[in-house]
């Protein structure tokens, strides 16, 4: 029987050959190993079908001519190269990245409760831990979360206590329940009466943003000639830089969970390759830009960034998958990445829709906390 071609030129496929590739890419997940033409057939031949075991095996061919599958041995079956991998998470089915009843229930169920528990601590860390570790369990690879960084958490209150020799403690509150206390220095004394004065002209014009754009407002507030010399506004914006100094650089919290799980892969099987995955897995700012360059891809589903491969700009994690969704606050800014690292071999349907529900639910988590505060 003839058969269309397949393959349109460009990686494009026909439904064919899509259903072929996505069986592959299936049934190796599953297995690990290459998978021969009569898996494939198993699948597809039959009478409903109506395609033959030479069908399948011309379109498995192109499939391999066009670079989305290959050979490791002659005689072996055929694996998915990183553009197959990629071919179909483009073109994925949205219906097969819909998250299973099983998981959105586990899901929901530990981060209500990490929430609860991160609220009532006030150790938002605890929340994120738990992120993390959830999205490790899920995808049986490692789970990272990289919480808001200091600068850019949103205020709900601040106050200054005057100490001895210049020196005063900042307390502020952010959201959602962050609790943080900063030692300053100031070159001139001032007195607790202008202290509290200054924290009062900032929790009633202020709140709810970061201190980052808070000190903007005000500098912009000083290039009017009515405000040049308001002594309340330098006052202001000096101790928002002093407490900004050395955190506009740093990153967030890094949470990451599931990292030996790493060695339990057969697919880094290569000891100095998994080594070199570790290492960089130990290298927190490391990792927030690997994730910060993921933003810079297109969404493939919902807000989910996918980097397969050598498509990872880092040689020792091109042998690995990064599944990463941002998670975002009523402004519309992200604040925070999340995901999921692993073997190319993955369950990227299912991963895909994990990681957007948690992202998801974070967000809806972190703005009530905003709400309420």
């Amino acid at each position: 029987m003839a058969i269309r071609s397949s393959i349109a030129g460009d990686n494009q496929l026909d439904a064919r050959g899509q259903a072929v590739l996505s069986a592959i890419i299936k049934e190796h997940f599953v297995t690990g190993e290459p998978v021969g033409s009569r898996a494939v057939s198993e699948r597809f031949c039959g009478e409903s079908s109506g395609w033959s075991a030479a069908t399948v095996r011309n379109v498995m061919a192109e499939l391999e001519e066009s670079g989305l599958v290959e050979q490791p041995h002659t005689s072996a079956g055929r694996v998915p190269t990183d553009a197959g991998y990629r071919f179909y998470v483009d073109h994925m089915d949205v219906g097969d990245a819909k998250l299973s009843r099983a998981d959105t229930v586990s899901i929901n169920r530990v981060l209500r409760s990490a929430g609860a528990a991160s609220k009532a601590s006030n150790a938002p860390g605890h929340l994120m831990e738990k992120v993390s570790h959830l999205l490790s369990e899920l995808s049986e690879n490692v789970g990272i979360v990289v919480a808001p960084p200091f600068a850019e958490n949103l205020l709900q209150h601040i106050e200054f206590v005057q100490l001895a020799d210049n020196r005063i403690l900042v307390v502020m509150v952010f959201s959602p329940s962050l609790i943080q206390n900063k030692l300053i220095h100031v070159d001139l004394p001032l007195s607790q009466v202008e202290l509290e004065q200054t924290a009062r002209y900032l929790n009633a014009h202020f709140t709810g943003k970061s201190l980052t754009a808070i000190r903007a407002e005000i500098v912009e507030l000083m290039r009017e000639e009515k405000a040049l010399y308001d002594k309340l506004l330098q006052t202001a914006v000096m101790l928002c830089e002093r407490s900004l100094e050395g955190e506009e650089a740093a990153t967030g919290g890094v949470y990451v969970d599931g990292a030996s799980n790493i060695l339990s892969k057969p697919d880094f099987a290569d000891v100095r390759r998994m080594r070199e995955i570790l290492r960089t897995l130990e290298e927190k700012s490391r990792l927030v830009e690997i994730l910060n360059e993921c933003l810079t891809r297109d969404s493939a589903f919902g807000g989910v960034r996918v980097v397969i491969g050598r498509e990872n700009y880092l040689p020792s994690m091109q042998n690995c998958t990064f599944i990463t969704a941002s998670y975002r606050l009523d402004s519309g800014e992200a604040v925070g990445n999340l995901g999921v690292v692993g073997p190319v071999r993955m369950e990227y349907a299912r991963m895909m829709a994990v990681v957007n529900h948690v992202a998801r639910l974070i967000e809806r988590m972190l703005r009530e906390e905003h709400h309420a505060a």
